[in-house]
């Protein structure tokens, strides 16, 4: 089971974080990540996909809704912010990329009830400007 709890001190710290995390996610693992604005939660998938990928240039896909990356597994990172409802979701086709690969979901919120597997839960809160305290937990669907 994962569980981890971090306190983090600017972004190389953040990332590092998504590292660690790393060594436990799975091939088919469905990793959200729920937070305010700003507070690290690409800068924390970053640290993922170079641990799996070795790729530096990592974005959020807020204006493409999906990026892929290959590597040691395929990796696909999905910001869901600019979705308005359950119904343009189903269009993303998000389904079509369960277990075929690592699943990162930033603002899940959308999405939550539509998962029907474990998944593993990132809260990421500010401490203050430049200290996070990042929570992991798995959480199982309802």
């Amino acid at each position: 089971m994962v569980k981890k709890h971090f306190i983090t001190r600017g972004p190389k710290e953040t990332e590092n974080a998504g590292k660690k995390l790393s060594e436990e996610l799975n091939f088919s693992d469905i990793v959200i990540f729920k937070g305010p604005f700003g507070c690290g939660k690409t800068t924390m998938i970053r640290g993922i996909i170079k641990y799996f990928t070795g790729e530096n240039i990592v974005t959020s896909p807020s204006f493409v809704i999906l990026n892929e990356y290959e590597g040691k597994i395929p990796i696909y990172h999905f910001d869901l912010y600019r979705i308005t409802s359950s119904a343009e979701l189903e269009t993303v086709g998000y389904k079509d990329y369960l277990g075929k690969g690592l699943v990162l979901i930033e603002w899940p919120e959308k999405i939550i009830p539509m998962i029907k597997q474990k998944y593993i839960q990132v809260d990421i809160r500010y401490i203050s400007l430049k200290k996070r305290e990042i929570n992991i937990h798995e959480k199982t669907y309802n």
